[in-house]
């Protein structure tokens, strides 16, 4: 049984370009998986940011409302000694009136 050295010669290269393939196959699974762990992995990481941002957000409009009802109370209290002096004032002119004296 005699082989001619082409005929070889094409087999070995048909089975070097198999095993080629397979070994180019299993390195792309076996590198899939990792990607997509990594991915996973990257995704968890972002929602767990996300999330603490939005936390912090909400901790921030809750304070902002806390200032807002502050910030109408002092309001609301800025009016009433704004009236409590002008009522004062009045009263102060009237004894001034009645002392019969300028003050100037």
């Amino acid at each position: 049984m005699k082989i001619d050295i082409g005929v070889l010669i094409a087999v070995i290269g048909v089975l070097v370009a198999l095993g080629s393939l397979l070994i180019g196959f299993f390195g792309y699974q076996l590198n899939k998986s990792k990607t997509v762990k990594n991915d996973g992995q990257q995704g968890a990481e972002m929602k767990a940011k996300l999330e603490y941002i939005s936390k912090g957000v909400d901790d921030i409009r809750i304070d902002q409302k806390a200032s807002d009802r502050q910030m109408i109370l002092i309001g609301e209290r800025i009016t009433r000694v704004e009236e409590s002096s002008k009522q004062a004032h009045k009263r102060l002119d009237k004894v001034e009136g009645l002392k019969g004296g300028d003050s100037e």
